[in-house]
């Protein structure tokens, strides 16, 4: 489904900023697998993201999706088969149009109310609000339906809980597990919640400077607990795991 091979970004290359966001990193992901993405501050979990979407080429490597090679398509061509909600709720929508003009821009609003309803978040009578007036979940609710109304090869969530309210949060995720249960869409998401990477979704991944060093699945990802991938990452880069913000989260 999503195939990436031997892929390598380095920014700023031949100056002193020069910096590798992305070490020969390789990755494939079946139908219907959800990926849940953890990592400490720039171990490459979002630049790995703005790779797959195109947001710039690669140096290395080529990506795989659905057997088409789209490692030099557009990032307006990827978008049509990839869908993505960031951790910022105004991002993916213009937060000065109504949801109907949103939807304008994507879709038809054919059964967008009725879908809005399911999830008891107050909108579907909102049609004409703003989206810059809706609540940080109202939002991210309403970006999430407009990538997945028209089912994406491949959904990328960059933690989109992250700026919300705890209870708001878990509501949302819920709304996500749903939708992505429901359609089996293929997705990845990107969480410093060591928990919740762990529980949600069917496979763990562990990124550090721009390689992954933990994939965790069946068996062994179920029975393993937060102190253990902490251990599995300590004797992997022979170092701490000290970032504050994941230790912080659980």
């Amino acid at each position: 489904m999503l195939d990436i091979q031997n892929i390598s970004k380095t920014f700023e290359k031949g100056t002193v900023n020069e910096h590798v966001a992305i070490n020969n990193l390789s990755l494939k992901l079946e139908d219907g697998e959800f990926v849940t993405v953890v990592g400490s501050n720039g171990a490459g979990k979002s630049t790995l993201f703005n790779a797959i979407c195109g947001s710039f080429m690669v140096d290395e490597g080529h990506i795989f999706l659905d057997d088409m090679d789209i490692t030099y398509k557009s990032e307006h061509s990827r978008a049509k088969m990839i869908g993505r909600v960031f951790q910022d709720p105004m991002k993916g929508t213009a937060p000065n149009m109504t949801i109907e003009e949103n939807l304008a821009l994507a879709y038809t609003i054919q059964f967008f109310r009725e879908n809005l309803a399911r999830y008891n978040m107050g909108i579907e009578d909102r049609m004409k609000t703003k989206i810059g007036l809706l609540s940080g979940g109202q939002r991210q609710v309403v970006t999430l339906l407009m990538c997945t109304l028209s089912i994406p090869k491949l959904l990328l969530l960059d933690e989109h809980t992250a700026a919300l309210d705890p209870a708001t949060a878990e509501k949302v995720m819920d709304i996500t597990k749903t939708i992505v249960q429901e359609n089996n869409i293929t997705t990845m998401m990107i969480t410093h919640n060591l928990k919740q990477s762990l529980t949600t979704g069917t496979r763990t991944i562990m990124l550090d400077s721009g390689e992954i060093i933990l994939d965790l699945s069946g068996e062994e990802r179920k029975n393993t607990t937060m102190e253990d991938m902490i251990k599995m990452y300590s004797m992997k880069k022979q170092k701490e795991f000290d970032n504050d913000r994941i230790l912080l989260s659980q």
